[in-house]
């Protein structure tokens, strides 16, 4: 009898298991009937005929930072992005407890299509984590071609703009108008995504 559970394993969990490990995992997952999702990057699924198929995630993978006093204007925009057919990655709702979360918070933005920092007056002057994950999307935006839009800063609030960022890269300003701003967001996400994918 198949039973209707699915396994969804973050790609960390499969990275830091063996290789052998990991392929007997997913194989007897789908033994069993069961779809294997590695998250952010797609589904192994049985085909029916004693087969099984990968299908990838066409989906942008979308990066969150954000501070910690912002985690309730994070939360939405995580939905927002979800809602439009993204994948977004933010660590309150990504990590699971035990995790190596300063190894895998770099990973999950060096996999990323997109990286959003969310700037405010509660992130801008901040110390600590916000900084360190923009300091790692800097060192990842320099792999991608100058015309490609890897790292997008985003304003929840009037706050002063990095020197660096307002330098470098142009940001989208979620208020007064949170809607009008999202759409820009959105669009520019479904834009370059379209971009890269040579359509």
């Amino acid at each position: 009898m198949r039973r209707d559970l699915n396994r969804r394993f973050p790609p960390s969990e499969i990275l830091a298991q063996k290789d052998e490990q990991a392929a007997a995992l997913i194989l007897r997952c789908l033994r069993e009937g069961n779809s294997v999702e590695i998250d952010g990057f797609g589904t192994f699924e049985p085909n029916g005929n004693g087969g099984f198929a990968f299908k990838p995630f066409e989906a942008p993978r979308v990066f969150i930072a954000y501070a910690t006093e912002d985690s309730k204007a994070a939360d939405a925009l995580y939905d927002a992005l979800r809602a439009a057919g993204m994948h977004p990655w933010m660590d309150r709702r990504s990590l699971r407890p035990g995790q190596n979360w300063p190894r895998l918070i770099e990973s999950a933005i060096d996999s990323s299509d997109f990286f959003v920092a969310c700037l405010s007056s509660n992130s801008v002057s901040k110390r600590g984590g916000f900084q360190a994950e923009m300091r790692f999307a800097f060192d990842v935006a320099r792999k991608h071609p100058l015309d490609d839009a890897f790292f997008i800063p985003i304003r929840l609030n009037e706050c002063k703009v990095p020197a660096r960022i307002s330098r470098e890269w142009q940001y989208i300003d979620l208020f007064p108008s949170w809607q009008e701003g999202l759409d820009r967001l959105i669009a520019s996400i479904r834009t370059h995504s379209r971009n890269r994918r040579g359509e």
